[in-house]
């Protein structure tokens, strides 16, 4: 993200909530009579987090994490505010705001 381009930021990001399990417990539970099962949803609840994240266009695999939340439902509500301003703001003005680091030199 070195160089600005002009335009509205809505053409060149999307914004997505992702849930992420951030504990060290494994994702899987090994059995011997079943090949594996997947643990109980209690205790990965504690370590969730819910990242907002914005998505270029051009490439899947370039992904800003935005913002992180405990629950869901405030990760959505930060990003309808923050999908306001991508409807709203040129590319500049977006980055600008949320990617404070890639406008240093």
């Amino acid at each position: 993200m070195g160089r600005k381009v002009i335009g509205s930021a809505g053409e060149f990001y999307r914004l997505r909530v992702t849930r992420v399990d951030e504990g060290d417990s494994p994702d899987l539970d090994w059995r011997d009579d079943i090949l594996w099962r997947r643990p109980l949803s209690e205790r990965l609840a504690e370590e969730e987090v819910y990242r907002v994240e914005a998505v270029e266009y051009d490439n899947d695999d370039a992904v800003t994490v935005l913002a992180m939340f405990g629950t869901q439902e405030e990760a959505y509500r930060w990003l309808e505010s923050a999908g306001d301003d991508l409807a709203e703001m040129t590319n500049t003005e977006f980055e600008d705001v949320y990617f404070p680091e890639s406008s240093e030199p």
